[in-house]
């Protein structure tokens, strides 16, 4: 809740044009991730149709496999910061006898 945490969109009244301005985003970024979502399923069909290049991997299973890929990459990343969070209050900490 932004209000509950005094945060405010720099540009944008509190209320009404904050709302709707938070409406008009998530319906924005809704609609780019629903096109992406038919590129992906489609350009199998497209590829196979245009070129004459058989595909074994449908839309949908192309898809999934993007989502683990992404999903598998963003899990490295975070255990990345871990380990580089923790070196450094390692480094930053006094050694004790």
């Amino acid at each position: 809740n932004l209000k509950r945490s005094g945060a405010y969109i720099p540009g944008i009244r509190p209320g009404q044009q904050t709302q709707r301005y938070l409406d008009h985003v998530l319906n924005r970024l809704t609609f780019i991730g629903a096109m992406y979502i038919t590129v992906i399923c489609l350009m199998p069909m497209v590829v196979q149709s245009s070129f004459g290049v058989p595909f074994q991997l449908g839309g949908t299973s192309l898809l999934i496999m993007v989502v683990v890929v992404m999903d598998f990459i963003s899990q490295i990343q975070a255990h990345l910061m871990t380990h580089q969070y923790h070196d450094q209050t390692l480094i930053q900490s006094p050694t004790q006898p």
